[in-house]
């Protein structure tokens, strides 16, 4: 990043309030893979269909979960996040929308945050609704397959997006269902072919539109449930400034594009515009 990004940066944004999107791109520095940036191998992400209709592909997706959401849940938010929850101290930031759902703005400190498609730390009925936590049914699935999960360590996995890892063989791995109803059991996650709550939505759009700046921070915008907001804010007069590496399907609405890291410009911009609201370094677990 040059000197006079940061300068317009900081122009653009002193004296203003903020709301900020989030993507795959600000938890990169945490150790968690990106879906599209510039060196990310091709990925396909299993779709809301494919886990509700079949049980194959719902199978091998817990098996990857099993291994895989410990890692997630390990992760520690990075410069970039503590930014971000050191600019909401300051009152620059109005808060945060995330389509992440690794829970790092949270374990940052960030009072205000919308997670857009769900965390990884909850798991829902699809029958009766009921929410438990990941590691309630992290107790179970050990329970029903003894020693998979470190097994599968052993032998060195690749992480991927999304609380899961790399398994080649999942084809004896079993599932279990609620304990409540016998149902379904899903991720709190939003699914590829799967709509974000209505409310939630309602909600995102009125942080967008109670500031006078959107910046998005490490996201492509591929999927419309980011873009519309970069879209909405352009539309209703304000000031989009997209922080990305590699190109958006945002970047004709932005004032301002500038492609660094986010820790970088986010560390920078916290050290600006909130000298006086010091990184307390909180770790707000989930």
């Amino acid at each position: 990043m040059s000197d006079s990004s940061l300068e317009r940066l900081v122009d653009l944004l002193t004296g203003r309030s903020v709301a900020v999107l989030t993507g795959a791109g600000i938890s990169t520095d945490s150790g968690i893979p990106d879906y599209r940036g510039p060196d990310s191998p091709p990925r396909n992400p299993m779709t809301y269909q494919q886990f509700v209709g079949d049980p194959v592909f719902r199978q091998r997706y817990w098996a990857r979960n099993h291994v895989g959401w410990r890692y997630m849940d390990a992760a520690r938010p990075n410069a970039g996040h503590r930014a971000l929850a050191r600019l909401e101290r300051a009152q620059v930031v109005r808060g945060v929308i995330t389509q992440n759902v690794d829970l790092l703005h949270t374990k940052a400190g960030q009072r205000a945050v919308i997670d857009l498609h769900g965390v990884y730390a909850r798991v829902r009925c699809l029958g009766c609704e009921t929410l438990v936590s990941r590691m309630t049914l992290a107790e179970r699935l050990e329970a029903a397959n003894p020693g998979f999960a470190e097994t599968m360590r052993l032998t060195g996995l690749e992480v991927a997006p999304d609380a899961d890892a790399v398994v080649a063989d999942t084809s004896n791995f079993r599932m279990v269902d609620c304990a409540e109803c016998g149902g379904m059991l899903k991720p709190d996650i939003v699914y590829f072919g799967e709509s974000v709550p209505e409310p939630r939505v309602t909600q995102a759009f009125s942080m967008v539109e109670s500031a006078e700046v959107l910046l998005v921070a490490g996201s492509s915008l591929t999927v419309m449930s980011g873009l519309r907001f970069a879209r909405r804010a352009a539309k209703t007069g304000r000031d989009v400034v997209i922080l990305n590496r590699g190109a958006t399907r945002g970047d004709e609405l932005a004032k301002l594009k500038i492609e660094a890291s986010c820790t970088a410009v986010l560390s920078a911009l916290a050290e600006r515009l909130a000298p006086a609201a010091a990184d307390s370094g909180t770790l707000a677990r989930a």
